[in-house]
């Protein structure tokens, strides 16, 4: 019995002696939430870009270098260009591109800096529709969360 009041009592001081634990979760957990919502932010922007027939806006979510990573069909892709010229050659017109919806299924921090975002799209088209999954990584970069590498893959 008297080990259980030392020990209740040495917890109760440990606590007691890191009176800033519990302002320091909040203040992650408000940050992690800013975070998901920029992110969700510039999906959304995406996907309006998209929706629109505007592959260069869509592109505002992607980090602008030759060290952008997109992995799909024809394999790997290095480079924010070489990316917006795959996307004009497949998608060359709103017929092509349609509606973009997005289905996020999952946004997990990798680090401070840095998070997973796993989903599925869906395109509505005239042209036949088609979805597919993906997960991208975006990297907060100069203050802007960036897509910085892409994986996505189409159902048929």
């Amino acid at each position: 019995m008297k080990i259980s009041i030392y020990l209740l009592f040495a917890m109760t001081a440990a606590v007691a002696c890191n009176p800033n634990s519990d302002s320091q979760d909040s203040k992650t957990e408000t940050n992690h939430q800013k975070n998901i919502f920029a992110i969700r932010q510039v999906m959304l922007e995406q996907q309006n870009a998209w929706s629109n027939n505007d592959l260069e806006g869509f592109m505002q979510g992607y980090w602008k270098s030759d060290s952008l990573k997109f992995y799909g069909q024809a394999g790997l892709t290095k480079g924010w260009q070489q990316t917006l010229d795959n996307y004009k050659k497949s998608y060359p017109s709103s017929a092509h591109s349609g509606e973009l919806f997005f289905e996020l299924v999952d946004i997990s921090p990798i680090t401070k800096h840095a998070y997973w975002v796993m989903g599925r799209y869906n395109l509505k088209r005239s042209l036949g529709d088609t979805r597919g999954s993906f997960i991208v990584i975006f990297k907060k970069i100069e203050g802007k969360w960036k897509i910085i590498a892409d994986m996505s893959c189409s159902d048929h």
